[in-house]
């Protein structure tokens, strides 16, 4: 595969321009940019000849390719998305986050693991064949997302009401990562989540805390109640009937995660930087974080946290929050069970509503399909070792989308790495990584072809 290597230079200039456009979703002021990296990607699918376009909607706009050239053969759905998360914190990137910089075999930049390199990965596989052959192996087609980081709803309802157009044998997402630096890995289960606002009102308006407090009710009083009353000390989840539908993993996925290459030592110091891990007793680690629920809280605003003092107790205040699902459960019933579970922690004075602002569904794909064993396969030939099924902690919510209304499996073949930082300053992805990615998905295209 020479054109992967010869290109390489090629490759890490284009990515570079990709991660340079601020492509933030979830802020306003960054719409033009959004659009820019849509027509980005739109513009390397059309350089390579395939038929692609913008989709508008309502949100950000989606970005549809297809070659179809090989009648007969399977048809493969690549997906990514091209939104990143905020940079925030500023002060702690070592290099401006839409500068991308390389240090050592690692590019850094917001978006380069999560998710513009692996997306531009998908784009580069397919360019090889196309240049080195004049045509491909299969049938494919690209959906590339704008609104992956704050819900998805454009690309959820196009696909529901488009499944002829869509239609394919299987889904690659390149969203995931090795479990460890040269491990080649495929994913099989991912966490859904219900991430939701809980806002707490009390008074009617700020009051002076010297004049009414000990009378009035005070919300951020009332959120810590409410949250200590939802999971407990030791990490439990106290939500009623919460652990009822959840499906845990069988004795011999249990027995493939044992082997797994792992530090428990170097995931706490170095991955995490923590002094200790948390979590329900008696629950292994990579259960607790691939196979099990959870309740996290994400952020608390409200009252005054400007310098200096103001004694003020807060007319409202709001919680971010997030529970993470597992094989089993459901965004509706968990929603539900999450809803009457705060109703009913809710103290007196005050009044609790929960707001969901998205929703994904967890899923878990069964390894023993031709599509899942063909990128086991074609990982192993690049990467000369056997590879590794695991689960995510983590929500791709599109996985769940295309089971359901396009009836395919999601070949889950990700190229980042554990200490990537997603979402967090820093972020980064390995080029070794990035430049393997290419071959690997060339040659899956190769092994589904023949």
């Amino acid at each position: 595969m020479n054109y992967y290597h010869d290109h390489r230079a090629e490759f890490l200039e284009g990515l570079k321009a990709f991660l340079r456009i601020p492509s933030i979703s979830a802020l306003s002021e960054h719409k033009p940019d959004v659009l820019r990296a849509a027509e980005f990607a739109r513009g390397e699918l059309e350089a390579l000849g395939l038929k692609a376009e913008l989709i508008e909607g309502r949100g950000n706009p989606l970005v549809y390719g297809e070659w179809l050239g090989a009648p007969g053969k399977p048809t493969i759905l690549f997906y990514g998305h091209y939104d990143v998360q905020p940079p925030d914190p500023l002060d702690e990137w070592k290099s401006p986050p839409f500068e991308p910089e390389v240090r050592g075999n690692d590019l850094f930049a917001r978006g380069a693991a999560d998710d513009k390199g692996q997306v531009y990965l998908q784009i580069k596989a397919v360019e090889g064949l196309l240049k080195t052959t004049g045509r491909l192996p299969v049938n494919v087609k690209f959906l590339l997302e704008g609104e992956e980081e704050t819900g998805g709803e454009h690309i959820e309802a196009y696909v529901k009401t488009r499944p002829a157009r869509l239609k394919a044998d299987a889904a690659v997402v390149c969203d995931t990562e090795l479990f460890a630096p040269d491990l080649p890995t495929i994913c099989v289960g991912l966490r859904g989540m219900v991430y939701a606002e809980l806002a707490v009102q009390g008074a009617s308006h700020d009051l002076h805390s010297g004049m009414y407090g000990g009378a009035a009710p005070n919300p951020f009083q009332a959120v810590a109640e409410i949250i200590c009353a939802l999971k407990d000390r030791d990490g439990r989840i106290q939500i009623p009937g919460f652990y009822d539908a959840v499906i845990p993993p069988s004795a011999k996925e249990r027995e493939a995660w044992d082997r797994l290459p792992f530090d428990e030592k170097e995931y706490t110091e170095k991955e995490i930087g923590a002094p200790a891990l948390v979590g329900e007793p008696g629950i292994p680690l990579f259960e607790r974080v691939w196979a099990r629920p959870t309740f996290e809280v994400h952020g608390i605003r409200g009252g005054f946290t400007g310098e200096g003092a103001k004694t003020v107790i807060p007319a409202r205040a709001v919680a971010k929050i997030s529970t993470r699902l597992v094989a089993g459960q459901t965004t509706a019933e968990a929603a539900e069970q999450l809803r009457a579970a705060i109703a009913a922690a809710c103290p007196r004075g005050v009044t609790a509503e929960l707001k969901v602002l998205s929703t994904g569904e967890p899923s878990l794909t069964d390894p023993d399909n031709p599509f899942i064993h063909a990128g086991a396969q074609a990982l192993e030939e690049i990467f000369a070792k056997p590879t590794v099924y695991i689960r995510s902690g983590g929500s791709i919510p599109i996985v769940g989308v295309f089971r359901e209304y396009l009836g395919i499996p999601s070949v889950m073949m990700g190229f980042g790495l554990p200490d990537d930082n997603l979402h967090a300053p820093n972020e980064k992805f390995h080029l070794p990584n990035f430049y393997r990615g290419m071959e690997v998905l060339a040659r899956y295209l190769e092994l589904l072809g023949s």
